[in-house]
């Protein structure tokens, strides 16, 4: 039995429930309302101590970190290549992703559409805005000569990077100078059992 403990509008939530779906594993959904401080709670600390979603349970042992999620549950998948060199390439772009592109994508969506606090980061978003572009400019590069991040197959890295990239414009980046990083959208989002980030199943 597999228990996802989730916040609907996060990307990094999101990658689980879509690698989820995909692979057809049945989980029970718990919300966890972070703006509410719901991740701060003793009983949840007591999950992850570091007080953040998602975590994913199964067989009574407890997983936190999106990534290592998607690892954890991709492996022995199709969502994973065989070969040990096209798996490091995974690791390479997820690690990318956390890096590089989540904190300078996905926290302008969080302050600008789901905090509502434009104006209160406004000096802060402009640092965030200029790594954001850079990232998105090293995925649209990459892409020019590749359908998808490795071994040109869908992945878990297609995943970690879908995530936060296709809602970039709620952190009001301007995707419309990347065409082949809106190719690569219609590719994944033409993928068996894929669902939207405001779907919980």
């Amino acid at each position: 039995m597999y228990k996802l403990y989730d916040f609907l509008p996060s990307g990094n939530c999101y990658k689980v429930r879509l690698l989820l779906n995909q692979l057809a594993i049945e989980y029970t959904r718990i919300n966890i309302d972070i703006l509410n401080k719901e991740s701060r709670t003793p009983e949840f600390l007591k999950i992850n101590p570091n007080g953040r979603t998602p975590v994913l349970c199964h067989d009574d042992k407890y997983l936190a970190e999106s990534n290592a999620i998607l690892w954890y549950l991709a492996t022995h998948t199709r969502f994973l290549p065989k070969d040990q060199y096209e798996q490091a390439q995974v690791l390479q772009w997820m690690f990318f992703e956390q890096y590089s592109h989540e904190p300078n994508i996905a926290t302008p969506r969080y302050w600008v559409s789901i905090l509502k606090a434009e104006n209160e980061y406004k000096e802060q978003l402009k640092d965030k805005m200029k790594a954001g572009y850079a990232a998105l400019d090293v995925m649209e590069q990459h892409l020019v000569s590749n359908d998808f991040f490795v071994a040109n197959q869908y992945t878990i890295a297609d995943i970690a990077l879908y995530a936060y990239t296709h809602v970039a414009d709620e952190g009001d980046f301007d995707l419309s100078g990347y065409s082949r990083i809106k190719d690569w959208f219609r590719r994944v989002e033409s993928q068996d059992h894929y669902i939207s980030i405001n779907k919980s199943k």
